[in-house]
């Protein structure tokens, strides 16, 4: 599978040696909006064709899936841009801003036939399939409250040209860091009933720290943070009726899993990298799916339905949203 990369960030970097662990993948092409920072980057990692803007890397014959790895608020137009080209997209989370703009992003899928997937790429860890299994088998349970953060201090003389501190750049921490607590509470209770979030606004207009909790309809309740300006536990523990799941720091990326009750273990997995998800990818690539069953549309949707709903009570609003 011959892969381009929309974007040239230390994200981008890591997916590139990330996809040099996949035997059936070929890095091929990378885009820029600069053409010094495309050669540059290509020249670092090895990548011969190097194209000094998006719509070159599109229209580019030699690539079959574009990783977008642009700034937050790029996403939906450089995705469509891709789709539109004929080119299959993994996108990096969040895949939208909101809602509205992942509706237009899976809608040109569906027009075009081709793929799109959100890189939420702690659900394809070890850890996290290894997770799955043991709620599945209640081995805790029926799961009651779940406790996950994900915070850290960014340095105060860092923020002002920061990309978490720029709303031009969709920054702040409930989409960049929140996502994460949010994809887990998912998996451990499903969808939620109600949703209440706080959060503090920094001077840039992002919110530096944002606490959701999340009732749900069996009675489970969820109490997630993030922050980009304090910094926090960055684990995760799931209680139940008979036992307990903690997830070490950092929780998106564990690979500790320390189960407490009637069979307490202590679990090590594979470390943490972004090559997990990219099998996916070519599985579903390969059997013409225009989506992933194991991170659907159905899954960014509801994501971004909880992340719309805390963002009208934070007051959290992007330039050029009403």
């Amino acid at each position: 599978m011959r892969w381009g990369v929309c974007g040239t960030g230390a994200i981008a970097e890591k997916f590139v040696h990330a996809l040099r662990r996949i035997p059936d993948a070929q890095v091929v092409a990378v885009g820029s909006t600069s053409a010094e920072r495309a050669e540059s980057f290509g020249r670092r990692m090895g990548i011969q064709r190097r194209h000094g803007s998006y719509e070159a890397l599109a229209g580019d014959d030699g690539v079959d899936v574009v990783y977008v790895a642009s700034t937050q608020q790029r996403h939906c137009v450089d995705a469509l841009l891709f789709l539109e080209s004929g080119r299959h997209v993994l996108c990096e989370k969040p895949m939208a801003l909101g809602v509205a703009e992942a509706e237009v992003m899976i809608d040109a899928a569906r027009r075009t036939d081709r793929f799109l997937m959100e890189a939420m790429w702690s659900r394809f860890l070890p850890s996290y399939v290894e997770l799955a299994r043991l709620l599945d088998q209640r081995v805790i349970g029926r799961p009651l409250l779940l406790q996950a953060d994900f915070s850290f201090a960014v340095p105060e003389a860092s923020r002002h040209d920061h990309r978490l501190f720029d709303p031009d750049r969709g920054g702040g921490a409930l989409l960049d860091l929140g996502v994460y607590p949010l994809q887990l509470s998912r998996l451990v209770f499903g969808e939620p009933d109600e949703v209440f979030a706080t959060g503090r606004l920094t001077a840039s207009g992002v919110d530096g720290q944002t606490t959701l909790t999340l009732t749900h309809p069996d009675g489970g309740v969820s109490l997630l943070s993030a922050a980009i300006i304090t910094p926090g536990t960055c684990t995760a523990r799931i209680m139940g009726t008979e036992g307990a799941i903690t997830l070490d720091a950092f929780m998106h990326a564990t690979r500790t899993l320390t189960v407490e009750g009637a069979d307490p273990q202590v679990i090590e997995t594979e470390p943490a990298s972004l090559h997990f998800q990219i099998p996916e990818v070519h599985r579903c690539l390969g059997e013409g799916r225009t989506q992933s069953e194991a991170w659907s549309w159905t899954d960014t949707l509801a994501q971004l339905r909880i992340t719309d709903r805390a963002r009208d009570q934070i007051g959290l609003r992007y330039p050029g949203e009403s």
